[in-house]
């Protein structure tokens, strides 16, 4: 399972996000995740629309497999709802 954590400096929700994907990383073989600072990656909430398909409002975004999962909080019950 890969995860795309897409979120941007000062953010305590993609703190929050990259926390949980550090746990999930370390307690499961199959998990691994990557952060991509928008901010960084010269990426604006439209260029991020246009990957996920979906409008953005804000970050994190996150994208599990290739499918959007949402922001934080879906992210945690999605994780909750598969283990």
């Amino acid at each position: 399972m890969l995860a795309v954590i897409f979120g941007r400096p000062g953010c305590s929700y993609c703190v929050s996000a990259k926390k949980l994907a550090e746990k999930l990383t370390a307690e499961l073989d199959n998990f691994t995740y990557s952060y991509v600072d928008i901010y960084a990656e010269g990426l604006s909430k439209a260029d991020l629309s246009k990957m996920i398909g979906k409008p953005v409002k804000t970050v994190p975004q996150i994208v599990v497999d290739q499918i959007h999962i949402g922001g934080y909080t879906d992210f945690e019950a999605y994780i909750k709802a598969i283990l």
